[in-house]
């Protein structure tokens, strides 16, 4: 089970290989998931019985932090939280 606090977390640094990494909300996360579960052929077994790619975007955001597209090319996405300006003191 994945921890409730990761829920709360509105931003993910995402790391595909050949490109800088980048942060975006949770919903560019989820729909950055989904174009490159929509690459693939098949999804992972895990993830075949989901009904579309959002329902497999959203349980990959749960449960995994990487996926292998094709080998030796793994995408990655970490939960990060934000600090609002002026909060380091």
């Amino acid at each position: 089970m994945s921890d409730p606090l990761l829920r709360e977390l509105d931003h993910y640094v995402v790391l595909e290989p050949g490109s800088d990494e980048r942060i975006l909300s949770a919903a560019e996360t989820c729909r950055w998931l989904q174009d490159h579960l929509d690459t693939l052929g098949e999804p992972p077994g895990d993830l075949a019985g989901l009904a579309d790619a959002e329902a497999r975007a959203l349980r990959l955001l749960d449960t995994a932090c990487e996926l292998e597209l094709a080998p030796g090319f793994t995408i990655q996405w970490f939960a990060v939280r934000l600090e609002p300006p002026g909060s380091l003191s």
